[in-house]
């Protein structure tokens, strides 16, 4: 078994060079599927953990989701990257703490966006976003330095898609101490070439959470460097149990469980683990 440090060196290295898909497991029963499938890392989906509690994103408190991380961790062998939402705080210093404990989790990276949640005010900005974004960087110094920081801008989340405001703030991000660079939304060619671009060399996550889109030797030749699919795993299970159980009770039919996986072979892959 890889000590955490272990981890951390093999999830850096990934970012040297080329370009590899993180997925999100929601659970501990995906997590160690996509290890098996040999995926090279994980990320979790704090949507996707959410929907499992019955909550919505966003809807998770802090002790709960770091109390998820840690379990995702424990579970597989690979590097976890964790959806750390906007640190669980508004200031600095609260960012600063929960980041000190998502890092106590053993993850090998974590993101920290700059949404506020609220309507009026979508972002935060850009001198309070970058504080923040400094004050993630000095946790992370402070416990050793060796957990990458995920700057993520959410302009094309919140109904701000300007190319030019996201890159201007990832800029600020990576100055502010990020080591990668995510801006969730962004889907065209020239989005991604345009993000690429602002913040080389540092590396960047683009998310593919739909079936149309770039795929990943596309994203790849434009020079991204990993790429996650968000809450879709978790939406693509939500997606096949909600379609079994309205057939079931609208038409009395059980077509839908064709698809299902074999019980045989889910309870031989957990037993052999």
């Amino acid at each position: 078994m890889p000590t955490i440090a272990d981890k951390r060196r093999a999830f850096r290295k990934l970012h040297e060079a080329g370009c590899f898909v993180i997925p999100n497991p929601w659970d501990i029963g995906s997590a160690r599927y996509l290890q098996r499938l040999g995926f090279k890392a994980l990320a979790t989906t704090s949507a996707g953990f959410a929907f499992s509690r019955g909550l919505p994103d966003g809807g998770v408190p802090r002790d709960m989701m770091l109390a998820h991380i840690r379990e995702i961790v424990e579970a597989t062998e690979l590097p976890v990257n964790a959806d750390f939402e906007a640190g669980y705080a508004r200031d600095p210093a609260g960012v600063a703490e929960s980041v000190r404990l998502g890092v106590e989790t053993g993850v090998t990276g974590l993101s920290i966006e700059d949404a506020t949640g609220e309507r009026e005010q979508p972002l935060y900005s850009l001198d309070t976003a970058v504080e923040r974004m400094r004050a993630a960087r000095t946790a992370i110094d402070k416990a050793g330095g060796d957990v990458m920081l995920v700057g993520r801008c959410e302009c094309f989340l919140v109904g701000r898609p300007d190319i030019a405001e996201t890159v201007a703030r990832l800029k600020a991000y990576s100055g502010a101490g990020a080591d990668c660079l995510y801006a969730p939304g962004i889907r065209t060619r020239e989005e991604v070439a345009a993000v690429v671009e602002a913040a080389a060399p540092k590396p960047v996550n683009v998310i593919r959470s739909s079936a149309a889109g770039l795929t990943v030797d596309e994203l790849a030749a434009l020079g991204v460097r990993r790429i996650s699919v968000g809450s879709a795993f978790a939406r693509a299970a939500w997606g096949a149990f909600m379609k079994v159980a309205q057939e079931i009770l609208a038409d009395g039919r059980f077509d839908a469980l064709a698809g299902a996986a074999p019980h045989a072979e889910l309870n031989s892959m957990f037993r052999s683990r």
